[in-house]
């Protein structure tokens, strides 16, 4: 028996053979030259042709794809032809060289250069060296390294999966997915827990596995082990019982006491939505509108945006539905709206702020998002991403408001919103915090890099403690606005829309800390509905108040989860 630990990203505990994903290409020889007989206007010819089949059947990929893998698929297919990528291999085969090794250089030259950023765009680098890859392999008329195929459920294990591949998963098949590297918010992590696979990343040497060797994997501790024991066979089997205990969400998210905390769904388009309702969401708590623009080189009309939108929106009649505003820049490059020269994206033009560059995209989405929520019965709430000061808050209800929309709020995912949203909230009718960026921004760590998991937590302290400030920031506004506690109103309201509130532990400490709604992938809902019915809601305030109290992200989560025995009762 051998045990490697990395970071857990989806609960869950299985067994299963394992097997490896292929590596990817060799690299053609170096220094390999124009063959005598092509020239290079015939070289750049071909590399162009093998650009566009990929990009074609990664777009094809996309259009059968939902959700956040349509969104990586499209992102993806248009990095096959991003023109800096191929500038540099045609530079290249001019100079001399074979167009394999053209592509095989210049996609390396990128993809350093772009982890030499840091940030969102270290996670690019990935994207640039899968499409290298795939455009090689069309060169040479092969396939590129695909995920196994069995006849088998299997663990897939990898060093690290291109996000081309993590979105094709299918979870009929693949029933845990482990990797070397890669961190618990990229891409592959988001989608593992989309799907519901038990995932581990980070887990250093488990490429020294043997194909088709039994293995357990425990996706809340991040455990692996080979050759599993008694032990380890009971957990799987009694994880299998109590997911299938868990059963399905009755739609009223609710604390032990009765009081109410809404559950609602993450969703990245129409087949999401309707798999949100099916699963008795109380509504959308974020609908990222990127799927409507990524993939494309221009700006999508007004007619096709309604459509998107109210295909979501006619899911949830009657109920709560928050469409996030474009979150262009950063990971999710446009180009008709961000810059790729920019030398740090992440700090960069982005989500709100492309408004700033390119004015006119943004309007224009709100009044696609109006005309939609006319011709539905959802309950509409707009927000926008990236809002750092009142001012900005102030412009985007103001545009809201003149597109017709009047429930206007604002994303909590820099530092200075959370300790200024009283100010922020005295413009806009909510806030929602995005803890993925929040983590990343408080500890500035790269959200995307497996070494650096242990600070890029959202039980860290200070982070916790920024939502707790948020709240509070809420409660004065409303003090403040009434003129007196005898006349204050409510308190806005404060959600959570990050991949934190899918941990159901951390729930019950965002619950204590007093947010109002938590959103998340809607195969989370059931195990987060059950963990808060077990509490009261004065003891999530104890829950809170430990965690806000612990010296570490590890501290903070540890005494929690000894406190919630229910956790481990359901392999949680």
């Amino acid at each position: 028996m051998q045990s490697f630990v990395g970071v857990g990203v989806t609960p869950g505990r299985v067994v299963g053979p394992v097997l490896i994903m292929p590596p990817v290409l060799n690299a053609p020889p170096a220094g390999e030259q124009l063959a005598g007989t092509t020239s290079a206007a015939d070289a750049v010819a071909s590399l162009k042709y093998a650009a566009a089949q990929v990009k074609t059947e990664l777009d094809a990929r996309a259009s059968r794809a939902s959700g956040d893998g349509k969104a990586v698929l499209s992102a993806t297919a248009l990095m096959a032809t991003d023109p800096t990528l191929i500038k540099a291999a045609v530079k290249l085969i001019n100079e001399g060289s074979s167009a394999q090794r053209a592509i095989w250089d210049a996609g390396n030259n990128v993809a350093a250069m772009l982890a030499d950023l840091g940030g969102y765009m270290a996670e690019r680098a990935h994207d640039v060296l899968d499409v290298r890859s795939r455009i090689v392999a069309e060169l040479r008329g092969v396939q590129p390294p695909v995920i196994p195929d069995s006849d088998v459920p299997f663990i897939l294990v990898a060093e690290d999966l291109a996000p081309a591949d993590t979105a094709t998963l299918d979870p009929a098949k693949v029933i845990a997915l482990v990797t070397a590297s890669g961190g618990p918010q990229s891409h592959t992590a988001i989608i593992a827990r989309n799907l519901g696979l038990p995932a581990v990343v980070a887990a250093t040497g488990v490429l020294a596995l043997t194909e088709h060797e039994l293995v357990f994997v425990d996706g809340g501790t991040g455990r692996v082990t080979s050759h599993p024991g008694t032990a380890e066979l009971a957990a799987a089997k009694k994880w299998q019982e109590q997911a299938s205990a868990l059963g399905t969400f009755d739609g009223v998210g609710r604390l032990a006491d009765g009081t109410l905390l809404d559950l609602l769904a993450n969703v990245g388009g129409t087949a999401d939505a309707a798999a949100a309702a099916g699963a008795n969401a109380q509504g959308v708590g974020l609908l990222r509108t990127e799927f409507c623009f990524l993939g494309r080189d221009t700006e999508p009309g007004h007619d096709e945006q309604v459509a998107a939108y109210k295909g979501v929106l006619d899911a949830f009649p009657g109920k709560k539905v928050v469409i996030r505003t474009l979150d262009a820049g950063a990971d999710k490059p446009l180009p008709f709206l961000t810059d790729s020269t920019e030398p740090n994206p992440a700090l960069g033009v982005r989500g709100y702020r492309t408004d700033t560059t390119s004015p006119g995209v943004l309007a224009r989405q709100l009044a696609a998002i109006a005309d939609a929520a006319t011709q539905s019965n959802a309950i509409v709430w707009v927000m926008a991403p990236m809002i750092a000061t009142a001012q900005e808050a102030a412009t985007f209800a103001a545009l809201c408001a003149a597109a017709g929309l009047s429930t206007p709020g604002v994303m909590v995912e820099i530092p200075s919103a959370a300790l200024t949203s009283r100010h922020l909230l005295d413009h806009v009718e909510f806030a929602s915090l995005g803890t993925n960026d929040l983590t990343q921004y408080t500890m500035a760590a790269d959200r995307q890099l497996g070494a650096l998991a242990s600070l890029n937590d959202p039980w860290q302290p200070a982070v916790l403690a920024l939502v707790q400030a948020t709240v509070e920031g809420a409660a004065a506004q409303a003090k403040h606005s009434g003129g007196s506690a005898k006349e204050a109103p409510a308190a806005k309201p404060v959600s959570v829309c990050g991949e934190a509130a899918a941990d159901p532990a951390l729930a019950v400490v965002l619950a204590g800390l007093g947010v109002s709604s938590l959103s998340m992938a809607a195969r989370a809902i059931p195990a987060v509905s059950c963990v808060l019915r077990s509490v009261t809601s004065q003891e999530a305030r104890q829950l809170a108040h430990q965690a806000l109290g612990a010296k570490s992200a590890l501290a903070a989560r540890a005494l929690v989860r000894e406190a919630l025995p229910i956790l481990t009762e359901l392999g949680l």
